[in-house]
């Protein structure tokens, strides 16, 4: 069978793993990448070992040879190369933030329905092998009736006022920072390991670092700060650090979490408890094998991932026996796996349900992050509406 031909566009942190996982597939294949300038595509396509450099993405765009594009650019550029994408008639994977506000994010689910293109959105928590284990037992009625759920999102990489990154510029990252960028994570995977959506916030936002310095040089995302730098110049910083939220669900139920990018010894603790009328569990992104559940009327247990344990509706998701430990690079190999499969047998987007985060997603995320900007603004609780429709 003819192998799936794929374009990446932006080489950052994030279009590398995205290429990695691919190649883990095995009947996809990335022929081109698109970067800023000629040179800089030119030597990146040769480090990565990719046939075509375009140093414009348009150019990329009119290959007719290439099925596939995954943005991979920063924040800011995601809603008008998604739209572009979509309209050359390729199918997308687009990186969280699907845009830079719901009205955007609105218009490409749209455009992309109308056009009949398959389309993701990189939320990959969810493709954890014990989550989706966690969230057959959840739909099983293993843990009863779930009344709470709380948890965090937690990262050291912005601690000291010298770290600095495009991601803390409101006009490239957007107005939202760090519950964009990881509060967004939590957010999918807690709807989509409950089956409910989160319809009304109440949020407490703050800059805990208002001046930064910026390194007169390039510093890249999660990249240590070298002790080599010198000069750098005092930057207003006017995204959020931290924040807390208050969420109810469509049920009725009740949560809240927590996100910090300045929280010393926490890397990329993505963590959450979710408390059901039978028993509880717990899971936490950096130890992602185990699986905490806990019981009033008998001892607790602590679930190590494995497919011989594992609910045959999550075995799909686990590829070694125990205690070979799976995780973040195996949870993006399993979305990329999803989206490539869907494409493969010719599913069709309107009406076949997609087991990968789809634009919906991505929207119903951009509607959360603007709910959760106007009542920190309001101090009050807000209604998340998307499709210009209240969610509740």
């Amino acid at each position: 069978m003819k192998k799936i031909n794929v374009g990446i566009i932006g080489t950052g942190f994030i279009g590398p793993t995205h290429i990695e996982a691919i190649r883990r597939l095995g009947f996809v294949e990335v022929v081109g990448l698109a970067e800023t300038s000629q040179e800089q595509a030119d030597r990146k396509a040769a480090e990565l070992g990719i046939p075509k450099a375009y140093g414009n993405y348009r150019e990329m765009l009119q290959n007719p040879e290439i099925q596939v594009i995954h943005n991979c650019t920063p924040n800011h550029l995601h809603f008008t190369i998604n739209k572009e994408i979509i309209l050359a008639g390729k199918h997308v994977v687009s990186e969280k933030p699907l845009a830079m506000n719901s009205m955007e994010s609105d218009e490409l689910l749209a455009l992309a329905q109308k056009q009949g293109v398959v389309h993701g959105v990189n939320f990959n928590y969810r493709q954890h092998a014990s989550v989706q284990n966690l969230r057959a037992k959840i739909a099983n009625g293993d843990f009863g009736k779930v009344n709470l759920v709380h948890g965090s999102y937690l990262q050291d990489w912005l601690l000291y006022e010298t770290d600095y990154n495009w991601r803390l510029a409101p006009e490239v990252g957007g107005k939202s920072r760090a519950v964009a960028d990881i509060g967004s994570h939590w957010c999918d995977t807690v709807q989509f390991v409950t089956g409910k959506k989160i319809v009304e916030v109440f949020a407490d936002l703050a800059t805990v670092i208002p001046v930064r310095k910026k390194p007169k040089a390039n510093v890249a995302t999660f990249g240590a700060q070298s002790t080599e730098v010198t000069e750098y110049e005092d930057v207003p910083i006017n995204t959020e650090d931290y924040a807390s939220v208050l969420v109810r669900f469509e049920d009725g139920s009740r949560g809240v979490f927590t996100v910090s990018q300045v929280s010393a010894g926490r890397k990329n603790r993505l963590s959450f408890e979710i408390n059901g009328s039978k028993s509880s569990a717990f899971w936490n992104q950096e130890e992602p094998e185990k699986l905490w559940m806990g019981h009033r009327d008998k001892p607790n247990e602590m679930l190590l991932a494995d497919p011989a344990l594992f609910s045959p509706e999550a075995k799909h998701a686990i590829h070694h026996p125990g205690g070979h430990n799976e995780g973040w690079p195996d949870a993006l190999k399993n979305m990329m796996f999803n989206y490539y499969t869907f494409i493969r047998e010719g599913k069709d987007p309107l009406k076949d349900k997609a087991n990968f985060a789809t634009f919906e997603d991505g929207h119903i995320s951009m509607a959360i992050t603007d709910a959760i900007l106007e009542s920190h603004e309001q101090q009050k609780w807000v209604k998340v509406q998307a499709n210009q429709e209240v969610l509740v």
